[in-house]
């Protein structure tokens, strides 16, 4: 039987709460509101899914998402994005099992065959590439830390939640943003006057010479 492969990033767990780290002086709003999982743009399309396979590929989307940022993210120490996915695998095991089965059955049950689990393949290679940002990468980082600091509180069981609450804000976030505080804000810039006058115009008192002022 073909497994799931969860990378897990070697890595003490930190369960201790602290306040959040922040990467922006104010954040970028990539709020969206809660889903289900067949609304467009949060995954590669599943036609003909079921609720039930709807809601596990949420699930099973939103794992890949904070696996990238595990790997994407890591040098920013501050965020624990490492810790907080290590911790979902161990606290939400539960969960992302039966939504791998699930998905799973999915292909096969559309694709019949080999080509059904090749397809299933395409699909994880795909989800997690479409996860990968360059020039959105704080905030995508910082707004993965924030979903995991969510799994990381909720209880056992509630991982589908979180998904269907957050999971339209982690793809928001793999658009480029700028921090919001620079972006409300007007800063003046001071520009010296130029002297309209030479040198030899000015006395050893800094004082313009009047044959110069007439000109």
């Amino acid at each position: 039987m073909r497994r799931a492969y969860l990378i897990i990033v070697p890595t003490l767990l930190s369960f201790a709460a602290a306040a959040p780290a922040q990467l922006f002086v104010q954040p970028p709003n990539f709020i969206g509101g809660p889903v289900s999982g067949s609304e467009p743009g949060l995954g590669l399309p599943l036609p003909g899914a079921t609720a039930e396979e709807y809601s596990a590929a949420l699930m099973w989307n939103m794992r890949a998402g904070l696996n990238v940022a595990a790997l994407q993210c890591q040098s920013m120490k501050l965020i624990d994005a490492v810790d907080n996915y290590n911790a979902m695998l161990n606290n939400h095991g539960a969960e992302l099992r039966p939504a791998y089965d699930r998905l799973v059955g999915y292909f096969k049950r559309t694709i019949p065959g080999p080509k059904g689990m090749k397809a299933f393949d395409d699909y994880n290679t795909k989800t997690y590439n479409g996860f990968s940002t360059l020039h959105a990468q704080l905030g995508f980082c910082q707004t993965a830390a924030s979903i995991g600091r969510d799994v990381l509180f909720a209880p056992r069981g509630g991982l589908a939640a979180v998904a269907q609450g957050r999971m339209r804000e982690l793809r928001n976030s793999l658009v480029p943003a700028s921090d919001l505080f620079f972006a409300t804000r007007t800063f003046h810039q001071s520009v010296a006057q130029l002297s309209p006058y030479g040198a030899e115009c000015y006395d050893k008192r800094g004082a313009v010479k009047k044959r110069c002022l007439r000109g």
